[in-house]
């Protein structure tokens, strides 16, 4: 399945049902009177945030989605039906935004969530409405109303645990490849991973999901390589593991680019915490390892992980750092005062 992370969609409700201009006509009955239903209402248009998604590629191949129109009022006083809604299926972390592509409309940052992107025209009256006193036999009914249209933008941020950063070529996808059952792309040039890859990752019986993003260079939150596009995707991040690989000459001036980056990009990436790790050490002698150690900790006033994903060097202990700091995050997102759904409606004895 291909990756889409953005899609222009227009989107309209249904109108409502003309209502009906009708009198009964019954043997017995010599003043019958109007009888005319009124019209039912449009469908809507919702979003839904579901699980087992995480691309919008199927809004791809269909931009237009329009809900069905009312039911017009017949006689005998019968409304019409109203029409039925459309639900665009999303996945979980969609932005939704104002054809701008800059005024946030509504964020389904969880599984289960809807909202109304547009509403049903109302029904139209029938005729009955409209008798009174002196208008015994109206012969005027109500057209229904138009329903709303709108063009939105969908822009998805995936929802994951922990995100990967780091120049190209730093082993990211060698990592996720290595602690989860995705099969990112792996070669050895710059910008192989063209789009965000997710992984779910286990230690110690426990879960949590990764996010790989495309590298990062110098001038990425100005547009310059293609990382910058996807930042969005770790904005929703627990914790990033920074990996810096030992094939760099200067790793201290590595970890300044991507610290750098993710300051300009702002969106409190910068203020996440961090797991600094030297990856790909199996490439480094003992002497050349304790001098990048010693550099990555003077830059960064913290002592690295060491990490090589080919032998599993340091991945256990790489995992069981990100699994801690992920278990506290989630500990402080728990309400407190939150009441156990299973027990409102159990009975007191």
């Amino acid at each position: 399945m291909k990756f889409l992370d953005q899609a222009k969609v227009y989107i309209r409700a249904g109108d409502g049902g003309a209502g009906s201009v009708s009198f009964r006509r019954e043997k017995f009955l010599e003043f019958g009177g109007p009888d005319g239903g009124d019209g039912g209402r449009g469908g809507d248009v919702w979003v839904e945030a579901v699980d087992g998604l995480n691309t919008l590629i199927d809004y791809r191949y269909q931009q237009h989605f329009k809900a069905k129109i009312g039911g017009h009022g017949m006689g005998r006083n019968r409304t019409g039906a109203d029409g039925d809604d459309v639900i665009l299926r999303v996945p979980a972390g969609t932005q939704i935004f104002e054809e701008d592509n800059e005024t946030l409309i509504y964020d389904l940052d969880k599984v289960g969530q809807r909202f109304r992107l547009a509403k049903g025209g109302n029904g139209g009256f029938g005729n009955q409405h409209f008798k009174s006193s002196t208008n015994r036999a109206p012969r005027r009914a109500n057209p229904g109303l138009e329903g709303e249209e709108r063009t939105i933008w969908l822009r998805l941020k995936l929802i994951a645990d922990a995100g990967l950063v780091g120049l190209p070529n730093a082993g990211k996808s060698t990592f996720l490849a290595a602690v989860t059952s995705a099969k990112p792309k792996i070669a050895d040039y710059p910008f192989t991973t063209l789009h965000p890859n997710l992984g779910v990752a286990r230690i110690d019986a426990r879960e949590f999901v990764i996010a790989d993003i495309p590298g990062l260079i110098e001038g990425a939150h100005m547009g310059i390589g293609i990382g910058d596009r996807f930042l969005g995707h770790v904005e929703r991040t627990r914790v990033l593991l920074h990996l810096v690989s030992a094939r760099e000459e200067d790793v201290a001036e590595a970890y300044q680019v991507i610290r750098g980056e993710l300051e300009a990009y702002e969106h409190g990436l910068a203020d996440k915490i961090e797991i600094l790790a030297l990856s790909q050490i199996d490439l480094l002698s003992d002497e050349e390892r304790a001098e990048k150690v010693a550099a990555l900790e003077e830059v960064s006033g913290k002592k690295p992980m060491l990490l090589s994903s080919a032998t599993r060097s340091g991945v256990d202990e790489v995992l069981r750092a990100l699994m801690k700091i992920i278990e506290e995050a989630r500990e402080e997102e728990k309400d407190p005062n939150a009441v156990d759904e299973r027990w409102q409606d159990r009975p007191l004895t």
